[in-house]
């Protein structure tokens, strides 16, 4: 059994964003697993970002984040306080788009679905610079 690990840093910016990370995936199983099969581990140590797999570019990831900010307004509900208003929203997001998600990996390649992309979900403007860790386990 191998295990492989690296991580990126990523700009996210001062707003809500949905970010495809599948081509990042990809070439991170290029280098760290031609030809296996496994799992692939993507996460974000963050306490205010998550991992989705969904469909991006035909309104998914928009209506993700519009359904975040339907469940979870940002407004002075929240407990946890510090940051722009309404950033404990941020530190519940999580809790509903947790910061990991684990994958197949068949022959080298990410086994997804047709429309399906891995993509970071980030709410909190207040941290434009995210770190993601990808791991490959055989």
């Amino acid at each position: 059994m191998a295990f492989q690990t690296e991580t990126f840093e990523i700009t996210t910016g001062d707003r809500e964003v949905a970010l495809d990370l599948t081509e990042r995936c990809t070439a991170f199983l290029d280098r760290a697993a031609p030809g296996r099969s496994g799992l692939l581990n993507v996460f974000v140590p963050h306490a205010t970002a998550g991992v989705a797999v969904l469909e991006t570019g035909a309104g998914s990831d928009d209506d993700l984040l519009a359904l975040l900010r339907d469940l979870v307004p940002a407004d002075d509900r929240w407990r946890h306080r510090h940051g722009s208003p309404g950033h404990g929203r941020d530190h519940v997001v999580p809790g509903l788009v947790a910061p990991h998600a684990t994958l197949p990996v068949v022959d080298g390649r990410l086994a997804l679905g047709t429309w399906q992309s891995v993509v970071l979900i980030d709410t909190n403007g207040d941290n434009p610079r995210r770190t993601v860790r990808l791991s490959f386990l055989d």
